[in-house]
């Protein structure tokens, strides 16, 4: 492997902000300087104008590998991560057949360490994710598993998520998450539960049914101790829950997606199904609330929720179609459009929330991700140029489904480089692998 000299760009880390160039040598960081001198047959990757962070972390994506290929695989989902400045993710269990079983498991990190991003894995609460039995925590954990959910569904039975909390204890840097959707409050629902829903004629799922999930786990994890993690939380309410438990000294971190600070419900009238997802679009004001839990850290990580379908699935009728829309491609230029450009959060803050906030919580930062940009660290970095506006195009996505909601917007920021164990693997925005 060549030496790689990062040039031009300015380093923004956890520890800081400087002007520096970056020497890259045997897949780690060998030197971070003012005045870097080129060693002879290095690559040099451009960097003026450019901002040099750790690679981000995206802890909730839908890869569907195994038994969905048609909408994703490992490597067309690792590629669009990269373009989107990943360096690892976490890939969540909803596959078929479920990620509950060793082998399977196995099977799947093998499959993502050797792909452009690291893809690692969320594992299965309970066994086929069906809320009754747990999964073998264990043996997952032995594999180098360490969050674990049923995400997709919600564990619904209090006495199965308490036992999960419970076993986790022992299982060093465990975290369980949650899909915090009472089944009964949204069954038979297709948006956010409103005026909107009432509108349009749409079935609705009520806010109420993450709050009162929020509020139960919450309960649980101060009951047991555990680590509790917030997928995607949508709500005002869920968020001054997670606030007020953290004062509190509960442990739990919470995530919100990109469509959930910037999207509202009213996207839905154009029954467009690119807008369904679960937990549903929200208010304006459940929007600006998951704004400020961002900016007041009571929401520690921006993820995507990166959910791929085939095309035929999403041009189903809006009540027939699945939820879920594209991420990883995206969520950088998303996060900065929104929060950067308007002055609401510092540069630094946004990148915090996608890197090495996110690789604490699924414990990435223990294999090299997330972390400063300093010697001795493992090489995994993305360049961003945090001035470079562009128009997204479903069509130029790496991902092998289209269903953005995304398409036709100019944003503001976009991924130079990446590079992965010190191989650049996104150069001027195109994969090399």
């Amino acid at each position: 492997m060549s030496d790689v000299v990062i040039r031009g760009g300015r380093v923004v880390d956890e520890a800081g902000e400087s002007r520096a160039d970056v020497l890259v040598r045997d897949g780690a960081v060998a030197e971070v300087s003012a005045s870097l001198p080129l060693p002879s047959g290095a690559e040099v990757l451009d960097a003026e104008g450019c901002v040099v962070a750790p690679g981000l972390v995206d802890i909730q994506v839908h890869f569907r590998e195994p038994g969905r290929e048609e909408a994703e695989t490992i490597d067309t989902g690792s590629r669009a991560a990269a373009r989107g400045g990943m360096t690892a993710v976490v890939a969540m269990p909803n596959t078929q057949p479920p990620l509950d079983d060793a082998k399977v498991v196995a099977a799947v990190l093998e499959q993502g360490r050797r792909a452009p991003c690291l893809v690692t894995v969320a594992g299965c609460i309970t066994k086929g994710r069906a809320g009754r039995e747990l999964a073998p925590l264990g043996e997952l954990h032995d594999l180098g598993v360490r969050v674990f959910t049923d995400d997709g569904d919600c564990v619904a039975d209090a006495n199965v998520m308490r036992r999960a909390f419970e076993y986790a204890l022992a299982l060093p840097g465990s975290v369980i998450a949650q899909h915090a959707e009472d089944p009964a409050l949204v069954a038979g629902g297709h948006m956010n539960e409103g005026d909107w829903s009432a509108k349009l004629g749409i079935p609705g799922r009520p806010g109420e049914a993450e709050s009162t999930i929020v509020a139960r786990d919450l309960a649980l994890a101060r009951l047991t101790g555990g680590r509790y993690h917030v997928l995607h939380m949508s709500t005002a309410t869920a968020t001054e829950l997670v606030r007020a438990a953290k004062a509190e000294g509960v442990h739990v971190t919470a995530e919100a997606s990109p469509q959930h600070f910037t999207l509202t419900e009213a996207e839905c009238a154009t029954f467009d199904p690119v807008f369904k997802m679960n937990p549903p679009l929200r208010t304006d004001a459940d929007v600006a609330a998951i704004v400020s839990g961002l900016v007041d850290g009571t929401i520690d990580a921006i993820a995507t929720d990166h959910a791929p379908h085939a095309p035929e699935t999403k041009e189903l009728p809006f009540e027939e179609a699945p939820p879920g829309m594209l991420g990883v491609e995206t969520a950088l230029a998303v996060a900065l459009t929104r929060l950067v450009d308007p002055g609401i959060m510092p540069l630094r803050d946004v990148l915090g929330a996608l890197s090495w906030r996110p690789a604490r919580i699924a414990g990435l930062d223990a294999l090299g991700h997330g972390l400063p940009v300093a010697a001795g660290n493992p090489a995994n970095l993305c360049v961003i140029d945090p001035a470079h506006r562009w128009v997204v195009d479903p069509e130029r996505l790496a991902s092998k489904s289209r269903n953005t909601p995304w398409a036709g917007w100019e944003l503001t920021g976009k991924v130079r480089h990446t590079v992965l164990r010190g191989e650049p693997v996104v150069v001027d925005g195109e994969s090399r692998r």
